[in-house]
């Protein structure tokens, strides 16, 4: 058949029924799953991430730190200035608010927690990260949720939220609920708080944080059930 009359019935929806034997005995090959990355292997593949322009300009990936598995998730925006240079995240007076913070609420964060960031490289100047930067950093975090089986989630800032929970509502309007987020295993309790960095800028919102940790641990502990 000419190329002509092939394109002709094809456009009025009609042609020979036949195929080619080769054709036919060809059996097609289903597409192979992809294994979901190992701890070792996502630590590896986040250390040498090149997906967005901050692999560019950082000093250092910030994976998170902390236990694995662990009851208790932590989830900020992105590294500052000293994060990006130690390689984790949460130091300096900040870092040193939020373990203030954990300790009044009964938790220890080098034994029931595992902090992290949306995203692993520090923007420059601080600045607030880019719609594309979250896209790209977004499947990592996911990963470290499934691997760390948290029993509960708590964001610390706007983005962090945002990112999490799919919104652009107001961090007022996050906080003292509790909502959900959808893991690989299920649906785990999430807490929206302030990030401590904020905290240590407007003193007095510290109250407002401490009515949140309070929902946080109310949370946890109602979802371990009783001892």
């Amino acid at each position: 058949m000419d190329a002509h009359r092939k394109r002709a019935w094809e456009a009025l929806e009609i042609g020979p029924l036949w195929r080619s034997r080769e054709a036919s005995e060809q059996v097609p090959v289903p597409p192979q799953p992809v294994q979901p990355l190992t701890w070792a292997e996502l630590q590896r593949t986040v250390s040498g991430c090149t997906a967005c322009s901050l692999s560019n300009s950082r000093q250092k990936t910030v994976f998170g730190v902390g236990a694995q598995p662990a009851p208790w998730m932590l989830v900020g925006e992105a590294p500052g200035q000293q994060e990006d240079a130690s390689g984790e995240p949460f130091v300096g007076p900040a870092g040193q608010l939020l373990d203030q913070m954990l300790a009044a609420i009964g938790v220890n964060r080098r034994m029931d927690v595992f902090i992290t960031n949306v995203l692993k490289c520090r923007p420059p100047a601080n600045r607030d990260p880019s719609p594309e930067e979250v896209s790209r950093c977004e499947p990592y975090l996911k990963r470290q949720v499934d691997l760390v089986q948290p029993r509960l989630i708590l964001v610390l800032g706007r983005f962090a939220a945002h990112s999490l929970l799919g919104t652009d509502a107001s961090l007022v309007s996050l906080r003292g609920v509790v909502h959900s987020y959808a893991s690989a295993a299920g649906p785990i309790p999430l807490v929206v708080t302030y990030h401590p960095a904020y905290l240590l800028r407007n003193l007095p919102e510290k109250a407002r944080s401490w009515s949140d940790l309070r929902l946080a641990r109310r949370t946890f502990d109602a979802a371990a059930g009783p001892d």
